[in-house]
C-alpha cells in the first residue's frame, strides 16, 4: 500500500522491476477471479501509471490483478513468454499492451483460444482482442503537428522551416500511428514545414539525446522536432537544454514525467501530447472482467489525447493527467 502523497521519483524507486511481476503488491481477495495485466516496460513511469489504474480497479472490483511485464520495451521475446505463462495459469482474462505489432500477433491469437484478451495502448497483428482501449495515436500525431506549428510560429513569427521526427523503436504500432498522423497533418495543413529527418532509435534516452544532438549539428536551421514518446522526449529535451537552443528550436514530446514536465516549465519543451494511462489500466481490468462474465463491451475505446503547454498545465483536467493518482487504496 502506498501513501497518498508520493513523488514520481520515489514511486519509481519503490516500484519493483522484476521480469514477471512488478509494482503494487497484488491484493488478496476472497474472490478467485484473476486478471493479469502485462505491460511493455515495468521500469517506465508511464507504465507504472497504467499499473496504478489496474491495481485500483482490482481493489474496487475484488479481482486479483498480477502485474507483469519485462524491463524494456525492446524485450519482445520476454513479453511473449510472460503472456504464455499467464495464460497457462487459466485466468479469467488477460490485459496486455503488445510490445511489437507483428511479433505479438500470433501469440495473442493463440492465447485468445484459451482466455479473452483485452488490448491496451498499442495494437498487434491480431483480430482476437475482445476489446481494445487506446489513444487514437494517429490523432495524437496530428495534435503534435498542430502543437509544433503553433510553437514554431511563436518562436519565429511564421509557420515555415525544417522539422524532424524522432521515433523510439521500429515496428511499434502506436509509434507508427503517431508518425503517420504527424506526417499527414504536416502535408495537409503546413506545407511550408519540411520534414528533413525521420529518425528511429533503440528505445534508450541516451540514443534520443545523441540523435537530437546530431540533428542540431547537421541542421543549424532546424526549427522544430516531434519526439514521439516519453523516452525520446527526455533525450531530445536534454540535448536542447545542453545546446541552449530552446529559443530557436521548438520541441513537442509525448507523455510526461518529472523530467519532461520540468522541461515544459522552463521552456525547453514547448508542449507534450498526454494520454490517459491510468484510465487504460483501470478500464482495461474493468472491461476484462465484463468480458469474462459474458457481458457485451465496446470493441474499441478511444481514451483520448491532449496537448499540454505551460499555459494550460494548471487547468483541472490537464493537471489530473500530468499529476495522476499513484496510490492504490
Amino acid at each position: 500500500m502506498f501513501a497518498k502523497k508520493i513523488s514520481r521519483r520515489n514511486f519509481g524507486l519503490l516500484t519493483a522491476a522484476a521480469v514477471v511481476s512488478v509494482g503494487f503488491a497484488t491484493p488478496t481477495f476472497a474472490a478467485d477471479v484473476t486478471i493479469p495485466i502485462i505491460v511493455k516496460d515495468t521500469t517506465s513511469f508511464y507504465w507504472q501509471i497504467v499499473l496504478a489504474g489496474a491495481c485500483q480497479a482490482g481493489k474496487d472490483l475484488s479481482v486479483n490483478v498480477p502485474q507483469l511485464g519485462a524491463q524494456s520495451e525492446s524485450d519482445i521475446n520476454g513479453q511473449i513468454s510472460i503472456l504464455e505463462n499467464a495464460v497457462a495459469g487459466k485466468p479469467a482474462a488477460v490485459v496486455i499492451s503488445p510490445t511489437e505489432f507483428k511479433a505479438l500477433g500470433a501469440p495473442i491469437d493463440e492465447a485468445a483460444k484459451s482466455v479473452p484478451i483485452i488490448g491496451i495502448d498499442s495494437a498487434a497483428d491480431s483480430q482476437a482482442f475482445s476489446s481494445f482501449l487506446t489513444t487514437d495515436n494517429v490523432q495524437g500525431g496530428r495534435v503534435a503537428a498542430d502543437g509544433l506549428a503553433q510553437a514554431i510560429k511563436e518562436k519565429t513569427g511564421k509557420i515555415a522551416g525544417n522539422v524532424a521526427l524522432i521515433t523510439s523503436l521500429p515496428g511499434v504500432g502506436s509509434l507508427d500511428q503517431r508518425a503517420k498522423g504527424f506526417k499527414e497533418e504536416l502535408a495537409a495543413k503546413y506545407p511550408d514545414l519540411k520534414l528533413i529527418a525521420d529518425k528511429t532509435a533503440d528505445g534508450m534516452a541516451t540514443t534520443g539525446l545523441n540523435i537530437m544532438t546530431d540533428l542540431l549539428t547537421a541542421n543549424p536551421d532546424l526549427v522544430g522536432v516531434f519526439a514521439s514518446n516519453l523516452i525520446m522526449a527526455q533525450g531530445a529535451g536534454q540535448a536542447i537544454a545542453e545546446n541552449k537552443v530552446a529559443d530557436k528550436v521548438a520541441l513537442v514530446g509525448f507523455d510526461s514525467d518529472d523530467k519532461t514536465l520540468g522541461y515544459l516549465d522552463d521552456g525547453t519543451i514547448y508542449a507534450l501530447v498526454v494520454q490517459d494511462p491510468y484510465r487504460m489500466g483501470y478500464d482495461g481490468i474493468k472491461t476484462a472482467l465484463a468480458v469474462s462474465k459474458g457481458e457485451k463491451v465496446d470493441k474499441f475505446v478511444d481514451t483520448g489525447a491532449n496537448l499540454v503547454t505551460k499555459a494550460n498545465s494548471t487547468d483541472p483536467k490537464i493537471a489530473a493527467l500530468i499529476h495522476p493518482k499513484l496510490d492504490c487504496k
